[in-house]
């Protein structure tokens, strides 16, 4: 307890905890985006169950990553080289790594999986009927333990990238540890209303299978060495979002429109 004091009477470590919260909460936005996704194939008395299941071991998975912080760094330095030098083409874009570390390979094999999981749900939702295809719903149809299972698929991948993000803004690891439990409380509260909202609005369905189209392509970029700034992809999002409320408010007016017209007559 006396270790903790002086940071908890400094100013600046409580600066570092409301940073670093406000930060662990943005990026969970994906992870909760992807987990109302696929719990909401689920039977509805399940969707419940699944999400605390698989925001607990978000909560769990990171609590773990942080007690083996030493590991965790370990896992940014290289494992393999290809042997090419990265340096600027004609244009002055940087050419990707071709030194790779695990948590390059990780968030490749994340992004991969993303881009394959979002694809699909695409697929499902333009074409309703079953095809007998690759893609075919009955072929992947998501009962409560596979969707336990990609979760924590993702959970890896998500955890390992909010971790590092909080080893490079403070050295105090019970602010990394108070910052991690806030932030994940935050998306055990939202996962509810956030799931309901996604599947009681179908455009919203497809903007956030979009959104997970774009994160997976963003990891994989970040495990080639291609580092795409985080503000970016949020900032199209929240654009995307604010198109979206503004299509909802013009359908809901002319639904009324159209209610009141009929009562009209």
């Amino acid at each position: 307890m006396s270790s903790l004091l002086p940071l908890l009477l400094d100013p600046a470590a409580w600066a570092a905890l409301l940073a670093l919260v406000v930060l662990e909460v943005v990026l969970g936005i994906d992870n909760l985006i992807f987990i109302s996704i696929v719990t909401n194939k689920l039977p509805e008395a399940q969707r419940p169950l699944a999400r605390r299941v698989g925001i607990s071991l978000a909560l769990g998975l990171r609590l773990v990553l942080l007690a083996a912080i030493a590991w965790l760094v370990g896992l940014t330095e290289p494992v393999f080289d290809l042997g090419i030098t990265g340096e600027l083409n004609d244009h002055g874009i940087p050419v990707f790594e071709t030194a790779f570390s695990w948590r390059d390979l990780i968030l490749i094999a994340g992004g991969l999986f993303l881009v394959w999981k979002s694809t699909t749900e695409i697929h499902h939702s333009l074409d309703a009927e079953a095809s007998g295809a690759l893609l075919d719903k009955q072929r992947f149809g998501t009962n409560l333990a596979g969707a336990i299972v990609q979760i924590i698929l993702l959970d890896m991948v998500f955890s390992i990238d909010s971790i590092l993000t909080a080893i490079g803004m403070t050295d105090h690891l019970p602010i990394m540890v108070a910052a991690v439990i806030i932030a994940v409380t935050v998306m055990l509260v939202a996962a509810g209303p956030v799931s309901d909202f996604i599947n009681k609005n179908p455009t919203v369905v497809m903007l956030a299978l979009s959104f997970l189209l774009m994160i997976g392509m963003v990891l994989i970029a970040d495990g080639f060495g291609v580092h795409v700034p985080k503000g970016y992809v949020y900032a199209a999002m929240a654009f995307s979002m604010f198109v979206e409320a503004l299509n909802m408010i013009a359908r809901g007016r002319r639904s009324r429109l159209q209610a009141n017209g009929s009562a009209a007559k």
